[in-house]
């Protein structure tokens, strides 16, 4: 047994690798391993980088799910609340299509579906744009459940009509303010102030709604006629053909050879319908959607993402060209921190979204300037982010020719505004999810370039999937190229990374686990369940153990802290339910430095019984050890209390951090 693979069964005559997923959970996971052990996909590469980002990046995706009760886990896009979320749950709508884009590969499939829920019943609060229909429907062709997705078109048409307040009839196209597209400080906003601000305003037909509108509209009618909706289904490609004639059009810009903004109000500065002064990286987003003809014409618009005086830059891709008046112009600062502007830096947002439309290209369209060799020195740029003091912590934007981060707020670390695992399984692996039962894999991996990668255990059309890479044959022992597995069994093979498809049966995905439903969630502060506690008594902090949210990274604090004391204490923290509450059991989530902060070593569980509190003991009670930045599960039979409590020693000196307390 090499290190890191196990041998498993015999398909005609060759064994299959496994990869020890124990140990890469263990591995980078620590004592957090449980939540994703049986949770996501497995994979390793030559690239360390690019595996130790993928792996982090789950960090990432696990970190920002808010268990909201009985409404269901949602994804929140900053790791704490900012002002400008919809309350209570704390989410936003801008980046959802990344966060089902990752999460629509997770073997459960309660977080994708929870969020989706919560989006079409009151959680898209049109803030931004998004492509929320198109991203639910590429979660549907991974899973293949009809009924989880049917089940929403009427909320899908019902938002798609809002967006009618964003779309100019004369011209047949969507316009919005950069800001609630998501990208403040862009050409058409620093423009229309006449470059003294650019934070509001610069109202703009962009290719960014009209790609998304466009999308959301193909999904609409994908999904009604999955629903037998021929009606809706011909309404609605129609719409989507009317969209993608006219942006042809009117967006098509053939001085800069690029689809670019037109502005959308007249001010002293600009005038309607005039076109922007500029390329900006956004001019690529109608290929994330495979939206443009395939034609030389519009096909030469990647020439700009080569050259090094336009969007290409060292560190990532720019957003704006440098030869843009207010290229890099500082407009906006938190005191002397620089604030978002979207004038030139590298965001994770835009970079994932060209990610996706440069796997498009790759895959459906005829052209010779976009390389695989290009997908992945791109995607070894974004990669590369994601380290700063050779440390992983994803913020929000970057220098686009020197190495580091812009903006890296209090707010900012490790920030879930992009997508990076699904750029892995569906780019640089390449397994492309379709409708039919076509498994179709297509890696944008250069000959020469990856020793080997093997992703394995990957959810698709109720099958376990792996997909393998081995140039040489060393790696995994069982000859050189490419290998699709399902169910494990060979199914295709190749000796070069080359596109390779095989028919699979239909099959029901999983089902969707709901039984355990947490009662201690405190969405409104102020209101039961409410918490209190023996010491640190920091309204906010007490606040964040019974907020839904699990996280264990040190540069943003999360959940309550107890003060030190002299002498060893006994401390605790209690959740007053505000009458009488059916629990089994409660989890704990424990913070551990290895200096202030310190897991207790003992831990009592109490309910409040005739003005008492008594130990939850005996009778089938059963508790964990504590762990030590992992979760700590406690069970017992069915009881009432109207209060909770952990109470457990401190040692003198050190301090306890609860990170969450949820109770079932």
């Amino acid at each position: 047994m090499r290190r890191g693979i196990l041998t498993v069964g015999l398909v005609t005559g060759t064994a299959l690798a496994a990869l020890d997923t124990n140990g890469l959970a263990n591995r980078y996971f620590g004592n957090d391993a449980a939540w994703y052990r049986d949770k996501i996909p497995y994979f390793e590469a030559s690239d360390a980088e690019i595996q130790d980002v993928y792996y982090y990046r789950w960090k990432i995706f696990r970190a920002h799910q808010r268990d909201l009760g009985q409404r269901g886990y949602v994804s929140t896009e900053f790791l704490d609340d900012v002002g400008w979320q919809l309350e209570p749950w704390a989410t936003l709508n801008d980046a959802t299509g990344f966060h089902l884009g990752e999460g629509r590969w997770l073997r459960d499939r309660r977080y994708a579906d929870d969020y989706i829920r919560h989006m079409y019943n009151g959680g898209n609060d049109r803030h931004f744009t998004d492509w929320m229909a198109d991203s639910v429907w590429e979660r549907y062709l991974v899973d293949g459940d009809r009924g989880a997705i049917t089940t929403h078109l009427n909320a899908m048409t019902n938002l798609f009509q809002q967006w009618n307040d964003a779309l100019d009839t004369s011209k047949g196209l969507y316009w919005r303010e950069p800001l609630a597209d998501a990208t403040e400080y862009t050409i058409s906003s620093i423009d229309a102030s006449g470059g003294q601000d650019g934070f509001g305003g610069g109202e703009a037909f962009r290719p960014t709604i009209n790609s998304y509108m466009y999308a959301n509209a193909l999904a609409i009618a994908n999904v009604a006629d999955l629903a037998g909706q021929g009606n809706v289904a011909s309404d609605y490609r129609s719409r989507a053909a009317n969209i993608k004639s006219r942006f042809q059009a009117d967006m098509w810009n053939t001085t800069f050879e690029h689809f670019i903004d037109r502005h959308q109000r007249t001010n002293q500065f600009v005038q309607y319908y005039q076109p922007i002064r500029g390329r900006e990286l956004n001019g690529y987003i109608p290929w994330m959607f495979s939206m443009p003809d395939n034609t030389d014409q519009y096909n030469q618009a990647w020439k700009h993402l080569k050259d090094t005086n336009k969007l290409r830059g060292s560190t990532g891709m720019r957003t704006v060209e440098p030869s843009y008046q207010y290229y890099m112009r500082q407009y906006r600062y938190e005191g002397s921190n620089r604030e978002c502007q979207w004038n030139g830096p590298v965001w994770p947002y835009q970079t994932t979204q060209v990610l996706y439309a440069m796997a498009n290209l790759l895959n459906k369209y005829t052209q010779s300037i976009i390389t695989k060799s290009d997908y992945l020195d791109e995607l070894r740029k974004y990669t590369k982010l994601h380290y700063w003091n050779n440390k992983l912590n994803l913020e929000e934007d970057y220098e686009p020719d020197k190495a580091g981060p812009i903006v890296g707020l209090a707010r900012s670390p490790h920030y879930f505004h992009s997508g990076y695992n699904d750029l892995i399984i569906s780019g640089l692996v390449g397994l492309r999810p379709r409708a039919d039962n076509t498994l179709e894999v297509n890696p944008m991996v250069p000959e020469g370039s990856l020793q080997f990668f093997r992703l394995q255990d990957v959810p698709y059309h109720g099958h376990s999937v792996a997909i393998q890479w081995d140039a040489n044959g060393s790696k995994y022992g069982q000859g050189t190229g490419l290998r699709v597995e399902v169910d494990g069994q060979v199914v295709a093979t190749s000796t070069r990374l080359s596109r390779v498809t095989a028919q699979i049966s239909s099959a029901s995905a999983p089902a969707i686990n709901r039984s355990q439903i947490a009662k201690s969630i405190q969405l409104v502060r102020g209101q039961n369940p409410s918490g209190s506690a023996s010491s640190g008594n920091n309204a906010e902090r007490i606040h964040d153990a019974i907020d839904g949210r699990v996280w264990f990274m040190p540069e943003l604090p999360n959940g309550w802290d107890s003060d030190a004391t002299s002498g060893a204490s006994t401390q605790w923290y209690t959740i007053n339910f505000g009458s009488a509450t059916q629990l089994t059991g409660c989890e704990l989530a424990f913070y551990d430095d290895g200096s202030t902060f310190a897991v207790p070593t003992d831990y009592d569980i109490l309910r409040f019984e005739n003005n008492n509190w008594v130990k939850i003991q005996g009778n089938g009670a059963f508790g964990d050890k504590a762990l030590a930045n992992g979760i700590t599960k406690v069970s017992w039979p069915s009881l009432s209390t109207s209060q909770l409590r952990v109470s457990f020693p401190q040692a003198a000196g050190k301090r306890t951090r609860l990170v969450e307390f949820k109770a079932f």
